[in-house]
């Protein structure tokens, strides 16, 4: 039995040096991908739609919306929902109303923040030397 304990604790260990993950939670789960659904909404383009706005302005600044309701005529749903394995499921919802001449009335809801281009040092540097 001591014989066979050494090889076993060695290939044990080979075994368990090949895997990424040392977490035995994760050795026989399956690959999850990040699911996004929706529009990706951000606070830019929220900004610039204006009331007074016709439809095609806002598809043209916003996208399609996820939602139009025949129930809801006067209103464009634009949701977004991503889920990223180990984190907590993300989501942001944004209505605009529309009045009864098919203008935009108002906007509710949440987007997300606008992505801006980060400059480092030598970057910066760079373009103050012209």
């Amino acid at each position: 039995m001591a014989k066979l304990l050494k090889p076993a604790l060695v290939c044990s260990a080979l075994l368990l040096a090949g895997c990424s993950s040392i977490n035995p939670t994760n050795w026989f789960a399956a690959h999850r991908m990040d699911i996004q659904q929706g529009n990706y909404v951000t606070e830019d383009s929220v900004a610039r739609v204006k009331p007074g706005m016709n439809r095609s302005q806002v598809r043209f600044l916003l996208g399609t919306p996820l939602l139009t309701d025949i129930f809801h005529a006067n209103r464009w749903d634009y949701l977004y929902r991503i889920e990223r394995p180990g984190q907590p499921v993300e989501e942001k919802s944004l209505v605009v109303y529309f009045s009864a001449n098919d203008q935009v009335e108002r906007v509710d809801g949440q987007a997300f923040p606008a992505i801006r281009p980060q400059l480092d040092a030598s970057n910066a540097i760079g373009q103050a030397k012209q």
